[in-house]
């Protein structure tokens, strides 16, 4: 029999910590080793218990669960999931939370919608059972909608790429658990007139306009929240909106952003395969992609389309992230054409895309 997950809940809330318990007792590869109602009382059990794995409240009493959480990260590194309310300052504070370490987070159950608990309880096992084997790492070393799953051909179908004379090129970028730092790191290795970025990060709508900014004021390019109909630029970067299928499009010689209110692709609004295939329809072999940590498997069949189309693909490789499942899955399926630890992918993309200028443009 397969060692059981052993959890240790951190929340202010009496009736959330009640049922948190429940919903992870419910699955018999997990154990609820305890509760705890503040950091305090959080630190005494992690001693005691030593559990594999940590849900932890944003807000709570005393001392907040970003600040025990570095302390966590420094002195004793472990798989942690946060429990956050989806507003702004949640928002914000929970990008914090996942720039600390935390492997993901999930917003705080919907108590009053009884309908809406099912779906909750199946997400919070899954990601239970991924930060269980999750990859941390010690903080001073390291720099969904639940419903029916359809394909990408329910936003946008597949067609031969569209060859065009142009000098525009384009960057398309994937991520979803751990994705959230990988994405920084990489835009701060890039240029200010690096070829316009497009991204797709699993993401709330409540957080990815937090998140765009928080990336603006860091990285070298402008970051913003994509909108429809706007022009794609060098220099710039557009994150899909939380809520939105983010797409490339042709508008007469210029590459622009199309949003898409259309259905969840492998479970996901906005989906890594639906970027990616519009990229690898529209732009082609003037493209790259990039497809970086991530529970699931969206974004390898785009991925490879993208390959199929002449751009060249890379894939984080396994020692560096977070989950590799995304890019595990993109591998196994030949969408890669390199495969790379996080810290030497800016440096491809660079050199991609200069290789792409020389070539094509002399």
């Amino acid at each position: 029999m397969n060692k059981r997950i052993r959890v240790l809940i951190v929340d202010d809330s009496a009736l959330v910590r009640r049922l948190l318990s429940d919903m992870l007792a419910s699955d018999r590869s997990i154990e609820v080793l305890g509760t705890a109602h503040d950091a305090y009382g959080a630190r005494a059990k992690i001693k005691a218990l030593n559990p594999d794995v940590l849900t932890l409240d944003v807000e709570m009493p005393k001392m907040d669960g970003v600040t025990f959480l570095k302390n966590l990260m420094r002195l004793r590194p472990m798989p942690v999931v946060m429990i956050s309310s989806l507003t702004e300052h949640g928002a914000a504070i929970t990008l914090d939370a996942l720039a600390a370490g935390a492997v993901d987070y999930l917003p705080k159950p919907k108590i009053d919608i009884a309908a809406t608990l099912g779906d909750y309880r199946a997400e919070l096992l899954a990601k239970i059972k991924v930060a269980a084997a999750a990859r941390v790492r010690p903080l001073d070393s390291r720099r969904h909608e639940r419903t029916q799953s359809h394909g990408t051909e329910a936003v946008l179908p597949k067609t031969p790429p569209r060859h065009f004379r142009t000098t525009e090129q384009i960057i398309a970028i994937g991520a979803s658990t751990g994705g959230t730092e990988a994405i920084k790191e990489v835009l701060m290795g890039l240029e200010p007139d690096t070829p316009g970025i497009m991204i797709t990060q699993h993401i709330p709508k409540a957080f990815s306009l937090a998140f765009a900014r928080r990336m603006n004021d860091c990285c070298p390019m402008a970051v913003c929240e994509a909108q429809d109909g706007q022009r794609v630029l060098p220099g710039h970067v557009y994150i899909a909106p939380g809520d939105r299928h983010l797409l490339l499009v042709r508008d007469g010689a210029r590459y622009v952003c199309k949003l898409d209110d259309g259905l969840p692709v492998n479970r996901h609004k906005p989906s890594v395969d639906v970027l990616f295939r519009s990229v690898a329809q529209e732009a082609g072999g003037n493209a790259v992609g990039v497809i970086l940590t991530g529970m699931g498997k969206d974004g390898a069949v785009g991925l490879r389309e993208m390959r199929e189309a002449g751009a060249p693909t890379f894939a984080q490789d396994e020692a560096s992230s977070v989950v590799w499942g995304m890019p595990g899955e993109a591998v196994a399926l030949g969408a890669a054409s390199s495969v790379l630890p996080l810290d030497s992918m800016s440096a491809a993309i660079r050199r991609a895309t200069a290789d792409q200028a020389i070539e094509k443009y002399g």
